[in-house]
């Protein structure tokens, strides 16, 4: 796997080394070693599965607090999404800034996100799938949310939002 270290410490774009032959292809999308040996890490307690079937969906900011926090390893396994981190961790440098990530079934990318980071995409397509690894189970009592249109975080949504939770509509601004 290739590990491409973004411009928000500790989250990486994550690409599989794609060995083909006259069959297809194969490449590892998990290695807790390699995790390891990148500094990130390699728990990994449940997995989850997202489906939006709206162009335009959005999910989001979601994150969790102590002693829950969780690392998340996202990966579009049908049509596409733009995925965000915002950096939401106590006295980081680079707190409240965001980044994000097209991901898709085509170019294979995964996003890394450690702890102390808020988690939100948007589909680019109609019958978008999710696929995600976390850390750490889920605690309801730990969840937390940011406003996926707070103006002092300034996340560029690339579509109309056409479709979002009440309770992520609901989130407060900072």
């Amino acid at each position: 796997m290739l590990f491409k270290e973004t411009k928000l410490k500790g989250v990486f774009v994550v690409e599989p080394e794609i060995i083909t032959d006259e069959r297809g292809f194969f490449a590892c999308s998990w290695s807790a070693l390699e995790f390891e040996e990148h500094g990130l890490n390699p728990r990994l307690l449940q997995c989850n599965i997202s489906f939006n079937t709206k162009r335009g969906t959005l999910r989001g900011m979601h994150f969790n607090q102590q002693p829950h926090e969780e690392a998340k390893l996202v990966r579009c396994t049908r049509g596409a999404i733009y995925d965000v981190a915002v950096d939401v961790r106590p006295g980081s440098p680079s707190r409240y800034q965001w980044l994000a990530v097209e991901l898709t079934p085509d170019n294979r990318r995964m996003l890394y996100l450690p702890e102390g980071f808020a988690h939100g995409y948007q589909a680019l397509a109609d019958e978008t799938e999710i696929f995600y690894q976390m850390s750490e189970s889920y605690h309801p009592e730990s969840a937390r949310g940011l406003r996926w249109d707070d103006p002092r975080v300034g996340i560029e949504w690339p579509l109309p939002v056409t479709e979002i939770s009440e309770r992520d509509r609901g989130f407060s601004f900072l």
